[in-house]
């Protein structure tokens, strides 16, 4: 099946080339403006098909595209892709502007398109692990160090995994209150709450960390999950014990990586349609924590 690889930059060398890299029944079509980086990694990873123009790699056949282009052409990108035919697996966000990132879905929906958005959390199988369990509090953490900057550009483009995954915890219905530290225009941290009947959820960002990971907490039933930067598992049932994954377990697999390629590709195969309404969610949730933020 002919798939598209639009940007070769950082997310997608790390995280999805080595995924779909190792897919047989994948025809890799690599697409960047830089000619060096695309003769580079089209021979690390034996692709043939290698474009620095994106409607010649629409025209080359593909039925599938995952876009990793910075988000400032996200829009263009994928609307000209859905508006060609092609299904869309894009990272998160859809855009800067929540205008733009509601059209997309719009237009993914009147063309008959899949368009799913990167969150590969929702993959991730030690955070699926914690569905399974009492939910009464939440609290996701994510830490960088010397990370300060612009409030729209950091919570759409990292906390924003924080905003969907505690949406994919919480109850379908929950109250919003967000506040957090802007200094000069600069975000230092930011905290999200959510809450509803028996329910609390925490989601904290920290910019200016003393070093950077993420830790997840679910409790409730006298019972405790910890997972610690996506693979590490402790329960807290009376005494903590430690389920570590396998060190040979893929990384792309641990992160969720692996898991969100496979779906968006076996509903490309099928024909199954693939809706980014959910995922605009997170996004509107994001808009209120801007606002939030901004207005002091």
């Amino acid at each position: 099946m002919p798939v598209a690889v639009i940007g070769l930059g950082s997310i997608a060398q790390k995280a999805y080339l080595p995924v779909l890299g190792a897919l047989p029944d994948v025809d890799l079509h690599f697409m960047t403006r830089d000619p060096e980086k695309l003769a580079r990694l089209g021979s690390a990873y034996r692709v043939r098909h290698l474009f620095t123009d994106l409607d010649a790699v629409i025209a080359s056949g593909v039925r599938a595209a995952f876009v990793h282009a910075p988000t400032e052409q996200h829009y263009a990108i994928v609307s000209r892709l859905l508006d060609a035919g092609v299904d869309v697996l894009v990272d998160k966000p859809l855009s800067y502007a929540l205008d733009e990132s509601r059209r997309l879905v719009e237009l993914a929906r009147e063309r008959d398109r899949s368009l799913m958005v990167g969150f590969n959390r929702r993959h991730a199988p030690a955070y699926l692990a914690a569905l399974d369990g009492p939910r009464d509090l939440v609290v996701l953490q994510k830490d960088r160090r010397a990370r300060t900057g612009d409030v729209r550009t950091i919570v759409l483009d990292d906390f924003i995994h924080l905003v969907d995954t505690l949406r994919m915890l919480a109850p379908d219905e929950v109250g919003l209150d967000a506040h957090g530290k802007v200094e000069d225009g600069l975000l230092h941290h930011v905290v999200l709450r959510a809450t509803a009947p028996g329910f609390t959820g925490l989601a904290v960002m920290n910019r200016a960390g003393g070093s950077a990971g993420e830790v997840l907490q679910t409790a409730g039933a006298d019972h405790r999950l910890d997972v610690v930067n996506l693979t590490d598992v402790i329960d807290h049932d009376g005494a903590p014990a430690l389920r570590r994954g396998s060190d040979w377990e893929p990384v792309g697999r641990r992160r969720g990586f692996e898991g969100m390629c496979r779906r968006f590709l076996d509903a490309v195969r099928t024909g199954e349609r693939l809706d980014a309404g959910d995922a605009l969610v997170s996004h509107e949730w994001c808009e209120e924590v801007i606002g939030r933020l901004l207005e002091g």
